[in-house]
């Protein structure tokens, strides 16, 4: 979806936000992912960096409990990069 089309879903310009969790370990990936969440509104855009092997199953099981939408950008052997588009609460 462009930034043109959230704009208009959401009545607003969306943001994008980068959070780098590289060198975290479980669980923390995803509690600082959960929390970053609730900082954000509707369309917004929040890409997550992360080294932990683990979090390609907690930050989807995290988001599925959640009702945002979730991309896996790039999965690299040392490097996991998430995309997370929050939905209406």
């Amino acid at each position: 979806m462009t930034p043109r089309a959230r704009f208009a879903k959401y009545g607003r310009m969306a943001t994008r936000t980068k959070l780098d969790l590289t060198g975290l370990k479980c669980p923390l990936p995803a509690l600082k992912t959960r929390k970053a969440l609730k900082g954000l509104k509707p369309g917004d855009v929040l890409e997550v960096l992360c080294t932990d092997p683990l979090s390609v199953i907690d930050i989807p099981n995290l988001i599925q409990e959640t009702g945002d939408k979730i991309d896996i950008a790039r999965h690299a052997e040392r490097e996991i990069v998430f995309v997370i588009e929050k939905q209406m609460a």
